[in-house]
């Protein structure tokens, strides 16, 4: 299959990267600076966005929500099905681009490395080829509404970020207590590439449980993080990230 891309910033660029062995790319773009780049680094063609025919085709629309209207206003023809990854933005508005079919998705940066976590909604009828091409980049799961796919972006979408708020205070108190930040940092990558088949195979509480001995030094870190509402913050983060989406 050939996949359209209209978009090259960094979010279009991960999911490249996962897509390139799977699939024919051709990407769309204002700017014709980082054609070189594209053929050299996808073997893929950049053309210009104005103008542009999407009759037919298989689109991944990977701009700013913002640039929705502008962009639409710049395509010509009717594409076979839209794949959205604009946080956000509800199938109706993506109707500003003519299509026969509207899938919206959620991705992570994590597709450059082959391990999205990618939600996706929209017409049914798509969803196994939806779930087959996002599958390259990553994990997928369909949800049957708009709403639960704006909740998982906190997390889906979001999450590394997160993520890395959590990696990097991490690091900073090992720094704190007088490690050196290269040991720091490789000690802590090294944590979250072992908890990834931890979490995938027991309940969070489980592992927390099995690590937390009495009076040790996992419960007083434990009380530090609760003293400090970490939990009900994290909580909190999901709502507001859920709530930008519904602006």
């Amino acid at each position: 299959m050939t996949l359209t891309i209209i978009g090259i910033g960094s979010m279009a660029m991960a999911m490249a990267e996962g897509l390139k062995d799977h699939h024919n790319l051709e990407f769309v773009a204002r700017n014709l600076n980082q054609s070189e780049m594209l053929k050299k680094r996808f073997d893929a063609t950049l053309y210009p966005l104005k103008n542009f025919d999407i009759s037919n085709k298989n689109i991944i629309l990977a701009v700013k929500p913002y640039a929705l209207l502008p962009v639409a206003l710049q395509l010509q023809g009717s594409a076979h099905t839209l794949y959205s990854i604009l946080a956000g933005t509800p199938l109706d508005a993506l109707h500003a681009i003519k299509a026969d079919y509207y899938i919206r998705t959620m991705p992570n940066v994590a597709a450059k490395f082959g391990a999205s976590s990618t939600i996706i909604t929209g017409d049914h009828v798509k969803k196994e080829q939806a779930s087959e091409i996002f599958s390259a980049i990553g994990d997928t799961f369909w949800v049957e509404s708009e709403k639960e796919i704006d909740i998982a972006t906190a997390i889906a979408g979001s999450g590394p970020a997160l993520l890395s708020l959590v990696a990097e205070a991490m690091m900073d108190g090992l720094v704190k207590e007088g490690m050196k930040r290269p040991d720091a940092m490789g000690i802590t990558n090294s944590l979250f590439k072992g908890f990834a088949p931890l979490i995938k195979s027991d309940h969070p509480a489980l592992i927390k449980d099995a690590v937390m001995s009495p009076g040790g030094t996992t419960a007083a870190a434990y009380t530090a993080l609760e003293e400090g509402a970490v939990r009900a913050s994290f909580i909190n983060a999901v709502k507001k990230a859920f709530e930008v989406t519904q602006r």
